[in-house]
């Protein structure tokens, strides 16, 4: 079994006013074969009053561990703690001798073969307690130390890690000392990487890769350390306090659970990011985006490290906030916050809808150990905390918010701090009450509602604007005052932007105003705030007409993004959502309203809000505005749309045309054919029974790649055939051997509204198997089997009658009860649409 101990908050907090940890020394032997490596570990540490204590490492085999010259019993090692017993106040030495398995998860030391060439690379992850499960460890984020590394590797491997990497015999590699570093931010990165290097700022910088992907990262290589470059430079613009570290490597990984982690000086990221295929301007800045976002870690969360888990949104919201925002500031990518507003953002307003919902800064009570804080890695510690920032620079001003980031910085480097530390911070740097503030946007969960009205009793030639606030938080929002043009009535022209201040609690604001009533009045103009926007009748009704005509993209977002609610609490017909779309979509510019609205209404309101009967007029209504978005001819949107024509393949006449365009290799006025479309078409003609087995292996035979591999999984898993099916659950659930990635992609194989019936028996075993399966392999595989590999398209009282049953086994693990909890909920949500 592969569950594990968590550590509570009162064991942390009882180790971190016992010990201080000064010093670690560790020694990795990456050339033992392929299911181990070799671990040694010194840690130097002080015990500051005789006590107890433990550290923590996940060995397959522990050699040796020595405290203080004299040997302990390798037996005591239990639940992966190593007893401390006795400690005398004073100076200690812990040595650790271990092999460590390897993971194909994602987590601890992660090992991958490229079925391309046959190159093995490794790289670690260690976030939150997994350091572990490469080194022996006091693994808690406020027992920070310094490390120095050493790695024995193939000779012809490259070894990278915190600091500079430099090779001192054969084989044999030594990383720079690092400044005082948490546990989990301690990492390396081995194999035969595909390297392009720089300097920039005096010091050096690096991207590397899988050499199988070499030419894609050569081909954007520019363009990468370009972005990289400004961020770095705008970054220091902004802070007093100057990058913290000797270098700065981000490295492209295989087989990454996040979309990259943090560690100081060596950033991993997923290596998806080094584009095969073409990929839509949304894509491209949103790889932008996370460059900026780890960077903006380097001083939040890895130089001012949080004390407990309790406070991740000091590292995530910030991080956040400062990728989109310096992003914007720095590079050509300026439409940063329209792509948050309309993508992103419902990433945190589904999420605070949810009954696992939480406070940004939940208490540290809501935070009992290390299994509860991996929960809340989740869109409202990413986009609502961000959100919520970009509500606090409004109301604070950006001096005052930058002043209180440096003095913050200055007051807590190489050290930890909590949120009551971050809040002095910026009071420090303006007379607002910020803990005022903190209690009612950070310190409490849910979503308030912001509704316009038109009220009676204005004076002739004036009209009075009520704006309804259902909430508990103040908001300071921009409100959009929209005309019809008088040439053209499906365009808006602006008349006015209020900026008004709506003080918390269920109160009307009053605003009267000079002139007739606008057609549309768009509360949340700008997209300063987070909360639910609503249109008043006339408003809808302007919205229903010209969406499209409103001059600007992130106003446009706004009311997308409004949309995207009504439909989802049952405000308008899923038929109307996607009327709204045919309407407006062909006539959009902004290739990430396109992208988001497209995928919305594909994946949610086609495959889930609609019953069967409504599901193949929405499936052709998508198609038709997607050719009509081809017909257009804009560079910046062809790709979404020619990925949402085929995704919208449904009748027969259409599958028999989508077989032609991949036989032939073209689909008319698309995008070219590249392997990411290719097996696109090929999953979903597989779906639809237009595809055998015979043309999954052609397809791998022409991209034999690691992404071609999980694609032949995926449409293999898609075929309408029980022994098919019968296969790919078999991966999924009873085959170990296989990874993160591939367990993902047959689970997005699996479940196919078209296939209902062949998979009807899996519903329930799906609950039977779902349970051991994560308590086996862990974490990622749990939260990952959790939400891809769900029933989603078995939308009955049938499926929520076993899952809820499933919930009260207490074997489920708290990873996969989150998961599973908030699946549930967005099933009873798809019951209720179409119950109306």
């Amino acid at each position: 079994m592969c569950r594990m101990p968590v550590l509570t908050h009162a064991e942390a907090e009882t180790r971190a006013r016992d010990l201080t940890v000064h010093h670690y020394a560790i020694d990795l032997d990456l050339t033992g074969g392929d299911e181990v490596f070799g671990s040694a570990t010194v840690i130097r540490f002080r015990a500051e009053r005789d006590c107890d204590t433990f550290a923590e490492i996940r060995p397959a085999t522990l050699h040796r561990a020595v405290l203080d010259g004299r040997d302990l019993d390798p037996g005591l090692l239990l639940d992966n703690r190593l007893p401390l017993a006795g400690l005398a106040a004073g100076e200690h030495e812990l040595r650790v001798e271990a092999d460590m398995p390897y993971s194909h998860t994602g987590e601890g030391m992660h090992r991958f073969t490229d079925p391309e060439d046959g190159e093995t690379y490794l790289y670690t992850q260690k976030f939150m307690n997994d350091a572990q499960r490469v080194i022996a460890s006091f693994d808690q984020p406020d027992l920070k130390a310094v490390f120095d590394v050493t790695v024995s590797a193939p000779e012809a491997w490259t070894v990278f890690g915190n600091g500079i990497a430099t090779r001192t015999a054969p084989g044999r590699w030594r990383l720079a000392t690092t400044p005082p570093l948490a546990t989990y931010f301690v990492a390396v990165a081995a194999g035969p990487w595909h390297s392009v290097r720089t300097e920039h700022a005096g010091l050096p910088f690096g991207l590397h890769c899988r050499r199988s992907l070499a030419e894609h990262l050569d081909r954007d290589a520019a363009a990468l350390l370009d972005i990289t470059r400004r961020c770095f430079d705008r970054y220091h613009e902004l802070f007093d306090e100057p990058y913290p570290y000797d270098s700065y490597d981000q490295c492209f990984v295989p087989e990454f659970n996040a979309g990259a982690m943090e560690n100081p000086g060596l950033v991993t990221f997923r290596d998806d990011f080094v584009y095969r295929s073409a990929v839509t301007p949304a894509e491209a800045q949103f790889r932008a985006v996370v460059i900026a976002h780890e960077m903006a870690h380097m001083w939040f969360g890895n130089l001012v490290t949080l004390r407990w888990w309790d406070d991740i949104w000091l590292n995530e919201s910030f991080a956040e906030y400062m990728g989109f925002q310096v992003l914007s500031e720095a590079t050509e990518f300026t439409g940063t916050w329209t792509d948050f507003a309309v993508a992103r953002k419902a990433w945190g307003y589904d999420a605070d809808q949810r009954p696992s919902t939480h406070p940004v800064a939940p208490d540290p009570e809501a935070v009992p150990d290390t299994a509860s804080a991996m929960n809340n890695f989740d869109g409202i510690s990413y986009a609502k905390g961000a959100s919520a920032l970009r509500q606090l620079v409004a109301w604070l001003g950006p001096k005052a918010f930058t002043a209180g980031l440096n003095t913050h910085f200055a007051r807590h480097r190489f050290g930890n701090a909590a949120l009551a530390d971050f809040l002095d911070s910026l009071g420090s740097a303006t007379d607002r009450d910020v803990p005022a503030w903190a209690a009612a946007w950070l310190r409490t969960p849910g979503l308030d509602t912001l509704t316009p009205e038109v009220a009676p009793g204005a004076p002739e030639g004036r009209w009075r604007l009520e704006i309804r606030h259902r909430g508990h938080r103040p908001h300071r929002i921009e409100v959009g005052l929209y005309d019809r043009g008088a040439a053209d009535p499906g365009t808006l022209v602006l008349r006015d932007r209020l900026t008004v201040d709506l003080a918390p609690g269920t109160v009307v604001g009053q605003h009267e105003l000079v002139g007739p009533r606008p057609d549309l009045i768009l509360l949340n103009d700008g997209d300063l705030t987070f909360a639910k926007v609503h249109f008043d009748p006339q408003s809808w009704a302007t919205v229903r007409d010209a969406l499209g005509g409103l001059p600007d993209p992130l106003g446009r977002a706004v009311v997308w993004n409004a949309a995207r609610d009504l439909v989802r609490d049952g405000g308008i017909a899923p038929e109307e959502y996607v009327a709204l779309m045919a309407a407006h979509l062909p006539g959009e510019s902004e290739p990430g309203i396109v992208d988001a609205v497209l995928t919305f209404c594909r994946t949610q309101v086609a495959d889930q809000y609609l019953g069967p009967e409504l599901r193949p007029q929405a499936l052709r209504t998508l198609a038709d505005t997607a050719r009509r978005l081809l017909a257009a001819g804009l560079d910046g949107t062809r790709l979404s749309a020619t990925r949402a024509l085929v995704g919208a393949v449904y009748d027969a006449d259409d599958t028999v045309a989508l077989r032609d365009w991949y036989d032939r290799g073209e689909i008319p006025g698309g995008s070219p054919l590249d392997p990411e479309l290719r097996w696109r078409m090929l999953l979903r003609l597989a779906v639809l029974g237009a595809a055998t087995a015979a043309d999954v292996d052609a397809e791998l035979e022409r991209d034999p790649s690691a992404v071609g591999r999980e694609g032949a999984a995926r449409c293999r898993a898609a075929l309408p055939d029980a022994a098919a099916k019968a296969a790919a659950w078999a991966a999924m659930f009873h085959d170990d051997s296989q990874s993160n990635y591939l367990v993902s992609a047959n689970a997005e194989g699996f479940w196919h509204p078209e296939h209902e019936a062949l998979t009807a028996e899996y519903v329930a075993r799906y609950f039977a198997d779902v349970v051991p399966l994560a308590a086996r392999r862990g974490t990622a595989i749990a939260k990952l089997a959790g939400r891809r590999a769900f029933p989603h398209t078995a939308v009955s009282a049938d499926t929520l009658r076993v899952g809820r049953a499933c919930l009260d086994d207490p074997a489920v693990t708290p990873a996969l009860r989150r998961t599973l909890a908030d699946c549930l909920d967005d099933l009873t949500r798809t019951l209720r649409i179409r119950a109306t």
